[in-house]
Formats: C-alpha cells, structure tokens, sequence
C-alpha cells in the first residue's frame, strides 16, 4: 500500500467515525424528545407538541435506518462493488427524505382535522399546559445545536446522509418554534392557532423533504458535475501544456465520492507511449488537486490544429457542453 492509499484510508476512517458520531447524537436527543414531547403532548393536551413528539419518533425510526445503511456503506470494495458501497449513504439520503415526507403528510392531515374540529365546535381545549411550552423551547435549543454541529460534520464528511439529517434538524427548530407559538396562543385565548400552526410547520417539513428526495436522487441518477467542478478541472489542464483542450467531464457519485471520465485532445504527432504519459499526469493532477475524487479515466484523441496554430495549451476553454451544466 502507497502513501496516497494510507491518506486514503485514514481519510475514510476519519469521515466514518465523524459520520457515525452525528447520527449517534441525533438518535439519543431524538429518542429523549420522542418520549418527552409525546407524553407531555398527551397530558398537557397540546395537539402541537403531540405532532412534534410524533415527528420525533418518526426520526428515530429513520436514523436507526441511516444507522444502518452507514455502516454497509463502509463495507469495503469487493469484485461486485469495485468503488465500494458508498453509494448506500445517497439511498439512506432518500430514506430519510420519504420519512420526512410521509411525516409532514401525516402531521399537515392530523392539524388540519384538529381545527375543523375546533372550529366547527366538535371539540373544546383551553388551551394546554404551561410545561409544554417550555418543552417546546428546549426542543427548540437543543435542535439549534443540533443543526450547527451536524451541519459542520456535514460540510467535512460531504456525506449527503449526513447533509440530510441536518435539514430534518433544522426542520425541527421549526416545528419546535411553531408549537410554542401555538401553545401561548392557545393559552392566551386562541385553541385553534395550536393545530393551525402545526399545519404550516408541516407544509415547511414537506418541501425540505421534497428537496432530499431531489438531491439525492440526482446523485444516484449520475447527474451532470456542477459547472464549478467542470471549471476546476479545466483550470488544472490549463497547468498541463501538452494538453489542447478538454472536450468532456463525465463524473459518477460513489456516495461522497466521485471517479471522473475526462476526454481530451492532444497533438495528434505524438505517440502512443507519448500520450499516456500525459493521460497519466492528468489522472495524477485531478486526484491530487480536488478532494473526494477517487479515480480519473482519461481518454485522449489527437487535435491537429494544435500544431497549426501554436497551441500550448493556455486558457483551455470549455465547449459547449460546459454550458448545459447544472448551475
């Protein structure tokens, strides 16, 4: 094993161990405020709080999934998965997306019943217990840290399960929020605002939920790389002066990471051994240069203005298909 392969390594190991820590935390706090929330809800008669305690037992049921899915993905490659399994962490990405979306639905149908009820005079409330409000805003705290240090995790790791777990905690500083409101309210006069605030808080749940579920089925769809990446590597070939220009960047996600098929031109005089020399220092400068790239194919083919022209290889342009790239 080469020094690059050890970097490698510790730097899975790292990324594993930052990863299992955020959704080891998020798991105790939720699994606290399931129990807390939930019961309070019932005997402080707060239909908000209960939504939330409902919330709260929903994610842990889908970090015990994410839990899970984490760890196949650090299994490591074998002769069916030659990247690995890091894909998993996309699919337990969209896992928890279609919790949060089947949770907001649930909690939108349930506050919605609640105010009919309310309101055509099916039901009375006068309003619920002190205790639930201060729940509420101890939920609220603890959520704010929460969406901070997991988001930080996040942002090192580049897991995009991570990255989805915090926007489910952001999404419950809302919920949170919301449910105090509604229980001042409700005890100030207003028992209708309690539910009525659960609803919106869910109609804010269902589109964070709606937007995991699109990001992380581009990345297992193989979308197209963002134009910053596609220019990143195009200011490396700048570096290469034997290369003429770069004609397509194809980039997989394994997970966090990416391996990269990358076409280029080339003088057309040179040889073969020639032009593998600098295939190789292409491969050598992309994976040096940009984190998380794991490996790059490069297929070269000869550019015979280059030679016409003077060409050194300065200022590589990107070609037209750079300009259909995702913003």
């Amino acid at each position: 094993m080469d020094r690059s392969d050890i970097r490698v390594t510790q730097t899975n190991d790292q990324r594993r161990r930052l990863s299992y820590l955020a959704v080891n935390l998020g798991l105790v706090a939720n699994i606290l405020l399931a129990v807390v929330k939930t019961t309070v809800g019932i005997l402080g008669h707060s239909p908000a709080l209960l939504a939330d305690g409902i919330n709260s037992t929903s994610d842990v049921a889908y970090y015990l999934v994410v839990a899970i899915f984490m760890r196949l993905a650090g299994k490591p490659p074998d002769e069916t998965h030659p990247y690995g399994h890091n894909q998993l962490e996309s699919i337990a990405s969209l896992v928890v997306g279609a919790f949060v979306v089947t949770t907001a639905v649930a909690i939108l149908w349930d506050a919605i019943n609640n105010v009919f009820e309310l309101w055509v005079g099916e039901t009375t409330s006068q309003g619920a217990e002190l205790i639930a409000l201060w729940i509420a805003l101890f939920t609220v705290i603890i959520k704010i840290f929460l969406t901070v240090y997991t988001r930080r995790i996040a942002s090192k790791t580049k897991s995009p399960a991570v990255l989805a777990l915090a926007y489910d905690h952001r999404n419950d500083i809302f919920s949170a929020a919301g449910a105090a409101i509604g229980i001042y309210l409700g005890r100030a006069g207003y028992p209708w605002i309690d539910p009525a605030v659960g609803a919106l808080v869910a109609l804010l749940v269902l589109r964070t939920g709606i937007e995991i579920i699109r990001q992380s089925s581009s990345d297992l769809m193989d979308a197209v790389p963002s134009r910053s990446l596609a220019r990143q590597i195009g200011n490396l070939l700048n570096e290469i002066p034997e290369v003429g220009r770069l004609e397509e960047v194809h980039a997989h996600r394994f997970g966090p990471y990416m391996v990269v098929n990358l076409t280029i031109g080339v003088d057309g005089n040179l040889s073969v051994q020639e032009g593998d020399r600098i295939a190789t220092e292409v491969e050598r400068k992309v994976i040096g240069s940009i984190d998380l790239i794991r490996q790059v194919y490069v297929h070269y083919h000869p550019v015979k203005e280059m030679l016409a022209a003077g060409s050194t290889g300065e200022n590589i342009d990107l070609p037209e298909w750079e300009e259909n790239l995702e913003k």
